[in-house]
């Protein structure tokens, strides 16, 4: 899978794009501050309909219009694919091949991407939300089922909450529809939490040879999903269900005083554990930085077994991050394997003997523009 086109009209600081791609490595090149980053968050949006970086879509249109469009062109085995987003006051329109899409959950999935950005260290250091948000995020894209499963399980979550409050304030009664709720929130919680148990699985495993090869044979990675379902009950979605249930019975009193929902896949996390020890908390900074390596590279792998397609990776300044070691790993782990889209202020940052062939794009003040010396291989290539 690679992304053959990108245009842009009104998107944050551009007013107009109109981009040919390179299948293999593309560099964004410019100073800080000139829409580099924003070219990504485009890509970004175009695969999951939302930003990485605001939960506004408004602030995705640029401030001189009223609506902002991203489109391109998705290559896969099966054939070429059109992607349309529309953002207005009215909402967003998402359209696959021309066609509206009538729920986008329909269009996630047309086009999977990778995002890694120095601020991805928070999947190992930053609070459980943020594990919980990678989780979804990710799995969301690979599994349809996933992300149904997800929506209904929020939409219910948001309407027991509600009540709960009214329950805690004394505006309802009924502790039997709080029951019901409480039955039909276990159903969605259990799907989720045994379909993350099966993805993080499989991430682990492919986790685990990158970060031991990364630290030469020194470590050991591994993964714990943490929740208040008893380890002996995480076998399959009935069991979690009838162990969410027993939860919520058990923590009612305790739910009616604060007005809210103590149990379920919304509040677990996530545990990077190396040698045994929990990262997060005893790791070293560069025990770190290779776990968060790690875990993004085998997303590449796993997105290609659960999908039969290589995602698009997105490396927004990150080589800068990373030592000499971790990104000749990370540049020999991605070449001639995934399109990758790699925003820089300068080459002189970037090993450039391990990228072949790069397609590369000047980026300045909201405009872009190739640079055809570069480029008359890849479009050759082409």
């Amino acid at each position: 899978m690679y992304l053959q086109e990108l245009q842009l009209q009104h998107f944050r600081n551009y007013p107009a794009a109109d981009l040919q791609l390179g299948k293999g490595i593309n560099v964004l090149l410019g100073e800080n501050a000139q829409g580099k980053t924003n070219l990504l968050e485009a890509i970004y949006v175009l695969a999951l309909t939302r930003s990485h970086r605001t939960a506004n879509d408004h602030d995705l249109v640029n401030w001189e219009a009223k609506t902002a469009k991203i489109s391109g062109k998705v290559v896969k085995s099966a054939g070429t694919v059109p992607l349309e987003l529309t953002f207005s006051r009215q909402g967003k329109r998402a359209k696959v091949n021309h066609l509206e899409q009538a729920r986008l959950s329909q269009y996630v999935g047309q086009l999977n991407v990778i995002l890694f950005a120095p601020e991805d260290l928070a999947i190992v250091k930053g609070a459980p939300s943020v594990r919980r948000r990678f989780m979804d995020m990710e799995f969301g894209q690979m599994n349809p089922r996933y992300l149904y499963n997800l929506s209904q399980y929020r939409t219910l979550l948001k309407q027991r909450n509600r009540y709960l409050k009214d329950l805690q304030h004394k505006q309802k009664k009924d502790l039997l529809f709080l029951s019901v709720l409480s039955d039909q929130l276990a159903a969605y919680g259990a799907e989720i939490i045994a379909q993350r148990l099966n993805m993080l699985k499989k991430l682990e495993h492919w986790a685990q040879a990158i970060h031991a090869e990364i630290s030469q044979q020194r470590e050991e990675l591994t993964f714990h999903y943490a929740t208040q379902v008893p380890d002996d009950q995480l076998t399959d979605a009935k069991t979690i269900c009838a162990a969410l249930t027993a939860l919520y019975a058990k923590q009612r009193d305790k739910e009616l005083y604060q007005g809210t929902t103590l149990v379920g896949p919304h509040r677990d996390d996530l545990h990077f554990q190396v040698n045994g020890k929990n990262v997060q908390t005893f790791g070293s900074q560069g025990q770190q930085r290779t776990t968060a390596l790690s875990v993004k590279l085998a997303e590449i792998d796993l997105m290609k077994e659960e999908t039969g397609e290589y995602p698009v990776l997105l490396l927004d300044d990150v080589l800068s991050e990373l030592d000499d070691a971790r990104q000749t790993h990370l540049l020999t782990a991605i070449q001639d394997k995934v399109q990758t889209f790699i925003t820089t202020t300068s080459l002189s940052g970037i090993t450039r003997q391990l990228i072949k062939d790069p397609t590369i794009f000047h980026v300045a003040a909201g405009t872009v523009v190739a640079d055809a010396s570069a480029n008359d291989a890849a479009t050759k290539e082409d």
